[in-house]
């Protein structure tokens, strides 16, 4: 029977409790910080989704974000992820190049300090970069970078889908107008929590993308993002659970929040939805954190009782397969 596949949300937190993951600090000195390479054995990984506010000013949005990772790393946290534009979110284009770095200059410099600091890996969810081709373009790419709690480059996924949208008296967005489309999709990488596939913001409303990183062996599924109101309001909540129902992976989403300047105003509501499609974690209003476990045997228990990738008929209308994204060399049966 399948109705015994549901569960209730784990819970919606922020601020979150304090975790009873970690055995309190009982030397009478301040705890040392945290390296939560991978959860002990008997407990599932925690992951940190951020909401923030950023703005044009880069070094207050650094130290919101460090912040929020320290708070995070401390309560337990495996895995933080930041929304899009975490670096910052400028008030014009013209700001918005200027102020750009590569994945080479100080900023990232200071968060692959800060993995290091905390002991956790970092999903910083889009970074503009100034890319190699910086000098000829004079275009900047939209990049999610993953560190590992080393400080090492993990991956970089180049967004794929730019947001070229008008809404007549509500928002109108040009991305393309100064960034670069991104070239490929990225192999879903190993990480404590499980296997994660990376997107940013606008991706969401793609499938495709989704299911070759399904395909490819994915768990879990990230959205950074920095959607508008009118648009969040609408499809945010609904298009991550379909997401998530569709792929049966957990999608984290990362958000930006509130007036990032005078012309812009973010949605919000970051949070997590697990593989039956319920949303288990999510932020309230102003900058935060929620928290969520991942529960691996829970999405493969889903993936069992309702096995839709075996399912799928190729015969008739063909596969979802990315350029260079092969399927896991232990694919589950009948998903090719």
């Amino acid at each position: 029977m399948l109705s015994a596949v549901p569960r209730p949300p784990l819970r919606r937190l922020l601020p979150a409790p304090a975790c009873a993951r970690r055995r309190p600090h009982s030397s009478g000195h301040p705890a040392p910080p945290p390296r939560p390479m991978a959860a002990p054995p008997g407990l599932k990984p925690l992951v940190a989704v951020g909401q923030v506010t950023s703005t044009p000013d880069k070094e207050l949005n650094f130290a919101a974000c460090a912040g929020l990772v320290r708070e995070a790393a401390r309560r337990g946290a495996c895995l933080v992820f930041l929304p899009e534009g975490f670096d910052y979110i400028g008030s014009d284009t013209a700001q918005t190049l200027r102020l750009a770095e590569g994945l080479d200059g100080d900023l990232m410099g200071r968060y692959t300090a800060l993995a290091r600091e905390c002991g956790v890996w970092l999903s910083l969810g889009g970074f503009h970069e100034r890319g190699q081709d910086w000098p000829t373009t004079q275009r900047i790419y939209n990049c999610h970078v993953l560190l590992d709690p080393s400080g090492h480059l993990a991956a970089t996924y180049r967004k794929t889908h730019l947001c070229d949208v008008e809404l007549p008296g509500r928002a109108v967005m040009k991305e393309s107008s100064f960034t670069n489309p991104g070239a490929e999709i990225v192999a879903p990488v190993d990480t404590p929590a499980g296997k994660l596939g990376l997107s940013i913001c606008y991706d969401l409303r793609f499938p495709e993308i989704s299911l070759a990183l399904r395909r490819a062996g994915a768990e879990i599924l990230t959205y950074p993002s920095a959607f508008t109101v009118p648009t969040g309001s609408a499809h945010w909540e609904v298009l991550l659970r379909a997401r998530a129902i569709e792929s049966q992976c957990y999608v984290v989403a990362a958000a930006q929040t509130g007036r990032n300047h005078e012309r812009r105003t973010s949605y919000g509501h970051a949070l997590v939805v697990d593989p039956w499609g319920a949303v288990v974690a999510q932020c309230r209003e102003g900058p935060g954190l929620c928290y969520a476990e991942i529960d691996l045997d829970y999405l493969h228990r889903v993936r069992r009782e309702i096995p839709v990738q075996g399912h799928r008929r190729p015969d008739l209308y063909g596969t979802v397969v990315a350029a260079g994204l092969a399927p896991p060399s232990n694919p589950e049966r009948g998903q090719i």
